[in-house]
């Protein structure tokens, strides 16, 4: 699949959209964009980005129906180191500290519960796989 840097402001909007529908024809996706160009603007970007192997269509009748070909979990976890190195030199501390420093944040006693956990479990992992490593250094 080509990189993601070689999309266009245009296909990222696209893709977007479809990440956000899941699917979607030309018109929803034209229906979905902010500032959206011509139909036939968006029928070409996405057969371009079809092309570049970033899309996927099946017919439904006379319409295509388009959908990403990599799933949102791959594709968020790509655009979040793509923010973490841009935007904070790839430091997750900064990132969150930035996020958690806008006023408009407001995390529940469940949320946090949930963010402790996940630390602590990143961090049995991580102490596991130290161990490992000693272990097998060892033999």
């Amino acid at each position: 699949m080509a990189s993601e840097h070689s999309l266009s402001r245009r296909e990222r909007q696209i893709m977007d959209c479809l990440f956000q529908a899941g699917d979607a024809t030309a018109a929803q996706v034209l229906e979905r964009m902010p500032d959206p160009p011509s139909y036939t603007a968006v029928r070409t970007m996405l057969r371009i980005l079809e092309e570049k192997g970033f899309v996927e269509h099946r017919a439904d009748g006379r319409r295509y129906v388009y959908r990403p070909r990599r799933s949102t979990d791959v594709e968020g976890r790509s655009a979040l180191a793509r923010v973490l190195r841009v935007f904070f030199g790839g430091s997750i501390d900064q990132a969150l500290a930035a996020h958690f420093s806008d006023p408009g944040i407001r995390l529940d006693s469940a949320e946090l519960k949930r963010l402790r956990a996940l630390i602590e479990e990143v961090s049995a992992k991580q102490q596991a796989k130290l161990n490992r490593t000693r272990k097998d250094g060892k033999s």
